[in-house]
């Protein structure tokens, strides 16, 4: 097939790129793009000339297929320079996306008409690489540098309405895109307007303290990433040198990122997060129709999940225990809602017709006879869990999907409750579930194939990521973060600084430090799962006894302003409180423990090891699918720091056999917790890595 066709409008030359899915830039269409732009130089009767996408987008970036293989002519940047470069002017005429490379090309042209709802951007930084084919060098001579900065170095894309009004869209298409763009290459015909390269215009001059400004604010933001500074970097070489020389500048940094650990953890988990939905137990299943959807409870999770349901167009009735209840649910969604419209996400119209026709807040379980789906989000509590199930049993229509967002529990058990247990399976959402992407697909022993799947549809229905998890005490995600932080209590307990423990991992790149994550999430919730647990410990457990401590005290975390932190409004982030370390060498004291220091490279070691450890009993077990399923939801909801790829890929790159002899080597004082995984011992001994699962 063809994937890049010349044809004739009149005198406008139509040049149409056609390589499904995504319109991607392999070597066959920057080819074809080459000779097509050499067919229209050499066309006497074409004036003009469209650069336009066939099916649903414009050209969607690089050829994922080309990534880590040697670069093939002719190369991106030939191949723009050589757009810009035609005598006759050149439009682009954008729809669906145009990221990446496609935006470049784009950029390449001398005129852009774009769709009002295109979706063009600059994303390179999340694949841990710069723009590499002019585009720190076009964008900031379009829209300025503040803007050209923001665009580069979030990745976040914007409308084609958002362009217009930026500086880098010439013209708003309507619904038909083609006739449109040919109407604008009339226009411009009729005026005589000739090509008109962005590389033509004057690069913005040096603003010393808005790059500086910039510089401060990533070192902070980018949290170890070199990706958004190499950007900076390549705009400030174009606010110094020729474009030629500011480009070559740009190319080598470009090229300089390729073999980084960073890409390599960013393209990990890029492909990662495509491969997450290839599950093959669904292959071929068709989902079950969902357009009513019920909620159970209407605390944070409860309104969250019926936010995150109605922005994506589902009708949702919400249950609670009483009107006062229902009424305070209600209050919650719309403060969701009118939050999604001052970050631009969602229209006042489109809010307002939500409240009033797509959600309803009920006391009372009937209200859900004609739901298609229902998920539970009451208190985490088997007793209290399987009565609302074998309420839902009652009420709702045959074929209704049942779901629980139990962070822990027995989704078989909950089942159990039900006489339909092939319609029961776990959603569970990640507060502020409106808002967070992770959606673990918990499948027990009993759910039919097709709820699965239609799992699997909703996930992608409310822009979530949806990993397939098996049944056990936290499933993935929370049963290796209750080993890991098993793992930073032990060195509490035996001297770390709580304080230091989360230096030491916000430095590592994560979001939060553990004991901040436990301030955020109430201490309160920590005590309660220890305490169901407590039956079932083993004698060789050591128990963090100074989280108990600062529970009974009464100090939960943020919603008291009081937890390990103190939060107050000198100090809304929090700050450290000596009264919280004279608690915990109580606890050391009372335990007959000597404390010794911790560096924080040791404090990460041992981190680590804990979570890859866990991570790799979960993977054997078949908890996951594969690991780097598990590193999906590190990434998705943990906020485990994107550039290193997730903790198994981080394995592997640390060395398997480094991880082990780390775990062998805390075994010496602590053998009970630190007994090695038999899958990571095998895939050490073997040589292997744990990405050679993943095939």
């Amino acid at each position: 097939m063809t994937q890049v066709s010349y044809e004739k409008a009149g005198n406008v030359a139509v040049i149409t790129v056609d390589n499904p899915p995504v319109n991607a830039l392999g070597q066959a269409v920057r080819q074809g793009l080459w000779d097509a732009i050499t067919c229209f130089e050499g066309d006497d009767d074409a004036r003009a000339a469209i650069i336009i996408g066939a099916g649903r987008l414009f050209i969607g970036g690089a050829d994922i297929t080309e990534f880590g293989k040697p670069p093939v002519k002719p190369f991106l940047p030939d191949l723009i320079n050589r757009i810009a470069a035609s005598p006759k002017p050149v439009i682009a005429a954008i729809h669906g996306t145009a990221l990446g490379g496609g935006l470049e090309v784009a950029l390449g042209a001398h005129y852009r008409i774009a769709t009002k709802s295109a979706k063009l951007g600059l994303p390179e930084v999340t694949l841990g690489v710069i723009p590499g084919a002019g585009g720190t060098q076009r964008m900031p001579r379009l829209v300025g540098l503040d803007a050209a900065l923001t665009l580069m170095t979030s990745g976040r894309p914007v409308s084609g309405a958002q362009a217009l009004d930026m500086g880098f869209v010439d013209a708003l298409a309507g619904d038909d895109l083609r006739a449109d763009a040919l109407a604008y290459a009339a226009h411009l015909i009729a005026d005589g307007a000739g090509p008109r390269a962005v590389t033509d215009l004057p690069f913005p001059a040096a603003d010393a303290a808005l790059l500086a400004d910039w510089r401060a604010r990533l070192t902070k933001t980018a949290k170890g990433q070199v990706a958004p500074l190499a950007v900076l970097d390549a705009v400030i070489a174009g606010t110094e040198l020729s474009y030629q020389d500011a480009s070559a500048t740009e190319r080598r940094l470009f090229l300089s990122m390729l073999d980084t650990p960073q890409r390599s953890g960013m393209m990990h988990a890029f492909f990662a997060e495509r491969a997450v939905a290839k599950v093959p137990e669904i292959k071929g299943i068709a989902p079950r129709d969902i357009t009513r959807a019920g909620v159970i409870g209407g605390g944070t999770m409860g309104a969250g999940i019926a936010t995150a349901m109605v922005l994506s167009g589902l009708h949702v009735t919400l249950v609670e225990r009483d009107a006062e209840s229902a009424a305070r649910a209600r209050d919650t969604i719309a403060r969701n809602l009118a939050s999604a419209v001052k970050r631009g996400k969602l229209a006042e119209a489109a809010r307002d017709a939500v409240l009033s026709d797509a959600l309803a807040t009920v006391v009372g379980y009937d209200a859900l006879s004609d739901a298609d789906l229902v998920v539970e989000a009451v208190f985490e509590n088997m007793d209290v869990k399987t009565q609302v199930f074998q309420e839902l049993d009652r009420v709702c229509k045959p074929g209704a999907v049942l779901a629980t967002n139990t962070s822990y529990l027995d989704v078989n058990q909950i089942a159990q409750a039900t006489s339909r247990p092939g319609d029961v399976i776990g959603l569970h959402f990640f507060s502020p579930a409106h808002v967070m992407k992770l959606l673990e697909i918990v499948v027990a022993d009993a759910t039919a194939t097709d709820v699965t799947a239609t799992a699997f549809a909703l996930a992608k229905k409310l822009g979530k990521i949806g990993v397939r998890a098996g049944v056990c005490d936290g499933f993935i995600g929370n049963r290796i973060l209750s080993h890991y932080r098993t793992a930073v209590d032990h060195m509490v307990l035996d001297g770390a600084s709580p304080y230091a423990v989360d230096r030491a991992l916000v430095d590592f790149g994560f979001a939060m430090g553990p004991y901040q994550v436990s301030d955020l999430a109430g201490l309160d919730i920590g005590y309660m799962t220890r305490q169901r647990k407590a039956p079932d410990a083993h004698p060789l457990d050591r128990a963090p006894v100074f989280a108990d401590a600062l529970y009974h005290q009464g100090w939960l975390g943020q919603k008291t302003k009081h937890g390990y932190y103190i939060y107050d409004d000198a100090s809304p982030k929090g700050r450290t409180d000596a009264a919280v370390t004279a608690i915990i060498a109580q606890s050391r004291e009372g335990l007959g423990l000597t404390p010794r220091d911790f560096t924080a490279d040791e404090i990460t070691r041992r981190t680590m090891a804990a979570m890859v450890n866990e991570a790799a009993r979960v993977v054997e077990e078949g908890i996951a699918q594969r690991p780097s399923d598990v590193d999906v939801v590190f990434l998705s909801g943990y906020g485990f720091p994107r550039y290193r790829g997730g903790p198994l890929h981080y394995a592997d790159t640390t060395g398997l056999d480094v991880i082990l002899a780390d775990i062998r080597a805390f075994a010496q004082t602590d053998p009970h917790f630190w007994s090695p995984a038999p899958l990571l011992e095998q895939l050490a001994a073997a040589g292997k890595t744990f990405a050679s699962l993943n095939r």
